[in-house]
């Protein structure tokens, strides 16, 4: 999957907020100031010597000072690769949960301007801890504080936490993409199902057939008859040694006689075990013989492991393919889409549907004020409509309900027959897409609407649970036209609560395992995350009226289609 692993640079956050570039930037969706923006002032940051600001990121290095009276911090937000020094007092916290490489802090206070001589342009003087998602065993955290080899970054234990660290190229990969991305964009091309399992093994075993068939394996005479070369070998060896008057040279050239007769017998017994068919082991598919030596599969979102990446670099996001396997035939579905994917730390539920408003709100302008003329074609042709559409979209905004007061509002209007009201909790999650979604936003309210806090048991186990215990902290962003257009979460960030729903939806302990190094993410520096997911192709059949999602995307891909 493609990764535009993009930060937004200080010219997009000011033009965002409504400020110069020379001035502080906040983080869009999050409350508190980008690191970047304050060590790229001018002057050394002179104007900045008392201002008040919000700041969050990753300790980098830390130690406590004067006797244990305050510590020194590195922290960086991902924003860019320097590091703010922030100052905080013994009194605020306990220095000893603060200090450690790898824990997140969230904190308010006064920034300073260092005595000249020292290294600092600027510093942060804490007054508040407003957020500590500590390391929990200091000890295990897998970046110590010293140079860290490429070829360690890349290893199972260390890889999830490669953003966090100073060599790590998304600094430079993440502008680079942005300006690619700029070209292709142009051009204006456009809770997850079954997955496309990725595997070798049957072209292998395709391949195996015919090559048995063209070079049948050796016969149990043909192994008895090369272990008897072998054994005639080693003993004319073993007789040339025992032999004072034999030279050096006979006893290499018996000895290279002998070691590739165990090559030729190495080979034949190798051969002789080959068998049609996909290769098993106790009774099960061996997938340690298969390309990536494990079991793999199409991605179907990218959102776990951009996770790991805004726990270091704040705000990102991905736009690339994805694959779901649902053997569905439906007008809104495919096997391969796009998906726009951001991912934001220190946001919350609140935060998260905000910026997928702005979102969706962003897009329908960007679409009026560029591409007018072939939206009057395309409502010439499909969908009269569009424009006043796009138009109503970009300037109102979104309506939004819990699901509880969603499935209320279905059973007050009458909309499902009230003989059906007990099954409307099991079925309502099946219908909704289907169309109450479109009811709401077509009928109902006549705009967008974000339903917010869903029962968990339809939920994934990364979402957050909420207070009552039986919602989680998701949300759904419909539309007319379409219907769900946008779908996401705040995440999980507490290691105990996603420890127990893991448990809770069946899930083994193998199968818990494979999932360790999304758990780190909350044992080393946890943080309140959120983000969500955009289908890219149903935000084109919303903009243009479209019916069929299959008309939108070039090569479509689905149950029993795979034509180019």
């Amino acid at each position: 999957m493609f990764l535009s692993l993009t930060p937004m640079a200080d010219d997009q956050l000011a033009q965002a907020a409504g400020t110069s570039s020379s001035q502080l930037c906040k983080a869009e969706f999050s409350d508190r100031v980008l690191v970047r923006s304050i060590l790229s002032q001018p002057e050394g940051g002179a104007e900045l010597d008392g201002h008040r600001v919000r700041i969050g990121g990753w300790v980098k290095n830390g130690r406590k000072a004067n006797k244990g009276a305050f510590a020194f911090l590195h922290v960086n937000d991902g924003s860019c690769p320097e590091n703010l020094q922030v100052i905080v007092d013994a009194d605020k916290a306990d220095l000893g949960r603060l200090v450690h490489a790898g824990t997140c802090v969230h904190v308010d206070g006064f920034l300073k301007i260092p005595p000249a001589g020292t290294q600092q342009k600027v510093e942060l003087w804490v007054q508040n801890v407003l957020h500590l998602g500590q390391v929990d065993d200091p000890a295990t955290y897998p970046l110590p504080k010293k140079y860290l080899t490429p070829e360690y970054l890349r290893e199972v234990d260390a890889i999830h936490l490669r953003p966090r660290t100073d060599t790590v190229i998304l600094f430079i990969f993440a502008p680079f993409s942005l300006c690619a991305h700029s070209i292709i964009t142009s051009s204006d091309c456009e809770g997850a199902g079954e997955m496309f399992q990725v595997t070798t093994l049957f072209s292998q075993a395709e391949k195996l057939v015919k090559e048995l068939i063209k070079n049948p394996p050796p016969s149990e005479s043909d192994v008895e008859a090369a272990k008897l070369i072998v054994k005639e070998k080693d003993e004319v060896v073993s007789k040339l040694k025992s032999d004072d008057k034999t030279s050096k040279e006979e006893i290499d050239s018996s000895v290279t006689i002998l070691e590739k007769a165990k090559e030729g017998l190495l080979k034949l017994e190798k051969r002789s075990k080959l068998k049609p068919g996909i290769p098993q082991k106790d009774g099960k598919i061996d997938y340690s013989l298969d390309f990536f030596a494990r079991k793999a599969y199409l991605t179907v979102s990218g959102q776990l492991q951009i996770e790991s990446v805004a726990c270091a670099l704040s705000i990102v996001y991905t736009f690339g393919p994805t694959f779901r396997a649902e053997h569905s035939h439906t007008s809104r579905h495919l096997a391969e889409f796009w998906m726009v994917e951001p991912e934001i730390a220190f946001a919350d539920l609140e935060d998260d549907m905000n910026c997928a408003e702005a979102y969706v709100q962003f897009l329908c302008r960007w679409l009026l004020d560029t591409c007018i003329d072939d939206l009057k074609s395309m409502a010439d042709k499909f969908d009269k409509s569009c424009i006043d559409r796009l138009t109503m979209v970009s300037s109102s905004p979104f309506e939004r309900i819990t699901y509880t007061k969603a499935v209320e509002l279905v059973i007050v209007t009458k909309f499902i027959d009230l003989a059906g009201i007990l099954l409307v909790a099991f079925f309502f999650i099946f219908l909704f897409f289907y169309f109450i979604c479109r009811y709401l936003t077509e009928v109902k309210f006549q705009k967008p609407v974000i339903v917010y806090n869903y029962p968990k048991g339809v939920k994934a186990f990364y979402m957050r649970l909420n207070d009552d215990s039986d919602t989680v902290a998701a949300m759904d962003v419909l539309v007319p036209k379409v219907g769900e257009l946008i779908d996401g979460s705040q995440r999980e960030e507490r290691y105990d609560k996603i420890l127990k729903r893991m448990s809770e939806m069946g899930m083994s302990i193998e199968q818990i395992e494979q999932y360790k190094w999304y758990l780190d993410l909350r044992k080393f520096g946890t943080v309140k995350h959120s983000g969500f997911g955009l289908g890219f192709e149903r935000m084109v059949m919303f903009a243009t009226g479209i019916d069929n999602i299959r008309d939108v995307i070039p090569f479509p891909r689905y149950p029993g289609r795979a034509d180019l």
